[in-house]
């Protein structure tokens, strides 16, 4: 194996996440589903809470 082949494939590990995305920020995750299933999806309350879970997800490594 050559050197360069070893830092490739090590920054490929670095950048993937380490949870699955069902399991990554369940805190944000809870309030978003809670919010989506009393007032739907396109609600506009619900807005900021779907916003804070996708940058939750993409502060883990998620590609969102």
């Amino acid at each position: 194996m050559a050197w360069y082949s070893f830092w490739s494939r090590a920054k490929e590990e670095a950048e993937k996440p380490k949870l699955k995305i069902c399991c990554a920020c369940p805190e944000t995750k809870r309030a978003r589903d809670e919010c989506v299933t009393l007032h739907g999806p396109e609600s506009a309350e619900c807005a900021a809470l779907i916003e804070a879970h996708k940058a939750c997800l993409r502060a883990e490594g998620f590609k969102v």
